[in-house]
Order: C-alpha cells, then structure tokens, then sequence
C-alpha cells in the first residue's frame, strides 16, 4: 500500500509538470504528417535527439532498443512506439541500426521546436566548425507518454534499459 501511495504521489507530481500538452504536427520518415492524436491508445516512448550526434543518442537509443526488446518479451503487454526526430531521410538512414520500432519524426524548425517546447527539452546549436558542421545541445531524456496523450514519466541517462522496461511495464499495469 506505501509502494502505492508513492506512485499516486509522483503521477500527481508529474501531471502537475504539465510536461506534453498540446498536439505537434512533424512528419515521419515516409513524409507521412503525424499528430499527437495519432498515437492515443498506444504507449509512447518519445526521445529528442538528432542524428549526428557523436555519443550520446546512439547511447540512448540503444538503451531504447533494449528496453523495448525486453518488453516484447512479454505478450500481455501492449505494445510500445518509440519516437524519434530529425531529418526524414537522415533518420530512415539512422534508424536502420536500431530497433525496428523505433519510428522517427521530423518538421521544419519551427515544428521541431515547438514539440519540444511541449515537453520542456532544452535545444541549442552549438558554434559551426569549419567544416560548417555543429553539434546540437540538447536535454537527454525519453518521455513515457500514456494512451490517452497524457505524460506518465521520464529517464535520463542513468537509467538502464532493464530500469526503463521495469518502469514501463509497472506504469501499464497500474493504467
């Protein structure tokens, strides 16, 4: 019943941070727009990153790819859509070396921006090199968003992919 108690707790906390509000319109790798409502009824685990980032987005969403395989592991579950965003050919190029799940989602500055917005992620080009490449600063978090669109929690780096799927798994049994 504490165990219980505590995670009434931190749902509130977290609904409270009104983290995920609104719709977003980006597009997916086929050029398909997609909107927040596209994805109710289903669990999203949405994660901001870009695809030249050196480290730590191949880190994260190999840690994503596992924390979905271990879920898939068991068929009660339902399943889970990872989303992703940057360029759309970049992106199916990129998503390749991932797990076939993951999907992900691009738009024009603005769109991109936007969604972000939503869900509080920080997003900054850094200085170009010479070459006129930059890197992009960003928060490093993936979003655990419901089936009824509503943000249920958040993993940063420290967690694992067996720490995220247990998470996962526990929030939609309590649904």
């Amino acid at each position: 019943q504490k165990e219980e108690q505590h995670r009434a707790r931190r749902l509130r906390h977290l609904r409270a941070l009104s983290l995920g509000q609104g719709d977003f319109e980006l597009r997916d790798t086929s050029g398909t727009p997609r909107r927040k409502a596209d994805f109710l009824g289903r669990w999203v685990l949405l994660y901001f990153g870009f695809t030249h980032c050196p480290d730590v987005c191949p880190e994260e969403l190999e840690k994503l790819s596992r924390a979905v395989e271990l879920l898939e592991r068991d068929p009660a579950l339902p399943p889970v859509q990872p989303l992703f965003r940057d360029d759309a050919a970049a992106l199916a190029r990129y998503l390749r070396d991932f797990h076939p799940r993951l999907m992900g989602l691009t738009g024009t500055t603005e769109q991109v921006r936007a969604a972000a917005a939503k869900f509080r992620v920080y997003v900054s080009a850094g200085p170009r090199d010479a070459d006129g490449d930059y890197v992009v600063d960003h928060s490093v978090l993936t979003f655990l968003v419901d089936p009824d669109g509503m943000f249920r929690d958040c993993y940063g780096r420290s967690r694992t992919a067996e720490e995220v799927a247990r998470s996962v798994r526990s929030h939609m049994e309590t649904y």
